[in-house]
C-alpha cells in the first residue's frame, strides 16, 4: 500500500512539473508572440504629415518646430526626443539642404522638404542628402507650373510608400519566423528566445544596410555625376553672362 502511495505521490509531482514547464513554454510563445505583435502594431502607429494639414500661410520657425513635432510624434524613440529644432533647421539651411527662407518665414514647400530631411537624417549622411535634393530643389521647388509640383510629389511619394506597407510588413513576419527556425533548439528556453531575437535583429539590420547600399550606389554613379554636369553648365553659362 506504502508503495502504491509512493506512486500516486511521485506522479503528482511529475503531474506538476509537467504543468509547470507547460506554462514556462506557453509563456514563452506568448514572450515571442508579443515580441512581434509590438513589432506590426509600431510600424501601423506611424502617421505621416498630410500636405493638407499644413498652412498654406509662411510660418515662424517655433510654429515650424512645433508644428513637425506635434504631427511626427510617433516616430519618437523616447518621449524626449525631438522631431526638429532650431539648430537643425539653421544647419539644413547652411548645408543647402533646404532653400533659405522669406523674410524669417517657412512656406510649405519648405515643410515637405523638411519631412523628407527628417527620414533621409536617420540612415544618410548630409552630403548624400544633399546630393539626393539638389536637382529636386532646383526644378520644383518655386514651380508654379501646372505639371507637377513639389506636393505633387511628396503625395505620390507617400502615396507609395503606404501601398508597400502590406509587402512591408509580410517581409517583416517571414524575417520574424525564419529567425525561430535559425538555430539549434536548447534546452533553456530563454536561451533559444534571446538567440531568436538576436536572429531577427541581424536579418532586419541586413536588409537595411543592402537597402543603404544600393541608396549610396545610386547617388555616386547616378546623382552626383548628373548635378556635376548640371553645374558645369550653369558655370559656363555664367561666364558667359559675365562676358
Amino acid at each position: 500500500m506504502a508503495n502504491n502511495k509512493d506512486n500516486k505521490d511521485y506522479n503528482k509531482d511529475n503531474s506538476i512539473n509537467d504543468e509547470s514547464q507547460d506554462t514556462a513554454t506557453k509563456r514563452t510563445k506568448d514572450t515571442k508572440t508579443d515580441d512581434l505583435r509590438c513589432v506590426l502594431e509600431a510600424i501601423t502607429k506611424l502617421n505621416y504629415i498630410n500636405p493638407d494639414d499644413i498652412p498654406d500661410i509662411p510660418l515662424y520657425m517655433d510654429q515650424v518646430t512645433t508644428f513637425m513635432d506635434e504631427r511626427l510624434s510617433s516616430y519618437k524613440r523616447f518621449d524626449e526626443d525631438k522631431i526638429l529644432t532650431k539648430t537643425m533647421i539653421n544647419n539644413y539651411s547652411k548645408n543647402n539642404l533646404l532653400p533659405p527662407p522669406e523674410k524669417k518665414k517657412y512656406s510649405k514647400n519648405h515643410m515637405l522638404l523638411l519631412t523628407f530631411i527628417y527620414y533621409f537624417k536617420n540612415f544618410l549622411s548630409i552630403s548624400d542628402i544633399q546630393d539626393i535634393f539638389s536637382p529636386m530643389s532646383e526644378r520644383f521647388f518655386d514651380r508654379q507650373s501646372s505639371e507637377i509640383d513639389l506636393e505633387d510629389i511628396y503625395k505620390y511619394v507617400f502615396e507609395m510608400e503606404f501601398d508597400g506597407m502590406e509587402i512591408l510588413m509580410k517581409d517583416v513576419v517571414k524575417k520574424y519566423n525564419l529567425s525561430k527556425k535559425a538555430f539549434p533548439k536548447l534546452e533553456n528556453e530563454d536561451d533559444n528566445e534571446v538567440l531568436s531575437r538576436f536572429g531577427f535583429i541581424c536579418m532586419l539590420s541586413f536588409d537595411v544596410y543592402v537597402k543603404k547600399m544600393i541608396i549610396e550606389k545610386l547617388i555616386d554613379t547616378k546623382i552626383k555625376p548628373e548635378n556635376m554636369k548640371q553645374n558645369g553648365s550653369k558655370s559656363k553659362k555664367d561666364q558667359k553672362n559675365q562676358k
